[in-house]
């Protein structure tokens, strides 16, 4: 019988360390969490952290391929508008999606939270991450804005173009934000999703028109 649940019980242990350092990470970083901290929140015991991931360094690894991870499923998400959609519908869709996954609260928050804090306080994961989720999102928007410009992928202004788009979302994830924005509620999200689709349109028809840009 305790050959049976042994391995269900081992998974569940590992399943509540992970879920409590992402929790403790999240809320503190990296440096300020102990394995002991970790540990009595998951109600495991010390060793258990180098038994399933040798060490906190371990363990903040997999929390940080736990976030690759969700940021590939929303991205995926995010750039599925559906058949027989226009370059600017799936623009509008793009950043309606990414905005209700950076806001919401709930389970994701901690993605969210861990997120801000690799971009203000880096650790090594942050590499990971951009090689592994941002840099293919923004080659996948990069080639979006390009439709949407009738410029090559390659052209800075298109690049120029993402990065505006792309930093008007990040920023709200910004705690600063949330001084302005207290309650992101599903109306005010739209909202905003709404307000950015419009302003970066225009932005990108704008500069589509002045035929301007910078040299490569």
């Amino acid at each position: 019988m305790a050959a049976n649940t042994t391995p269900i019980s081992d998974h569940e242990t590992r399943l509540r360390i992970l879920n409590a350092a992402a929790r403790l990470f999240a809320e503190r970083g990296f440096q300020d969490v102990t394995v002991r901290d970790i540990c009595g929140e998951a109600g495991a015991n010390v060793a258990a952290v180098n038994y399933y991931f040798r060490d906190k360094s371990g363990l903040y690894r997999e929390v940080i391929r736990q976030i690759i991870g969700f940021m590939q499923q929303m991205m995926e998400r995010a750039h599925n508008a559906g058949p027989n959609k226009t370059a600017e519908e799936r623009l509008g869709h793009y950043i309606r999606t990414f905005l209700q996954h950076i806001l919401q609260s709930g389970d994701a928050c901690w993605q969210g939270m861990l997120m801000a804090r690799e971009m203000t306080d880096p650790t090594p994961g942050l590499d990971l991450i951009f090689q592994q989720a941002i840099r293919p999102n923004s080659e996948r928007v990069r080639a979006l804005v390009s439709e949407i410009m009738g410029r090559p992928v390659s052209d800075p202004m298109v690049g120029m173009c993402v990065g505006s788009v792309q930093t008007q979302m990040i920023g709200l994830a910004n705690p600063i934000a949330r001084r302005f924005i207290p309650n992101f509620s599903p109306e005010v999200i739209a909202a905003i999703a709404e307000h950015i689709t419009r302003f970066s349109l225009g932005g990108i028809r704008a500069t589509k028109e002045s035929g301007t840009g910078v040299k490569a």
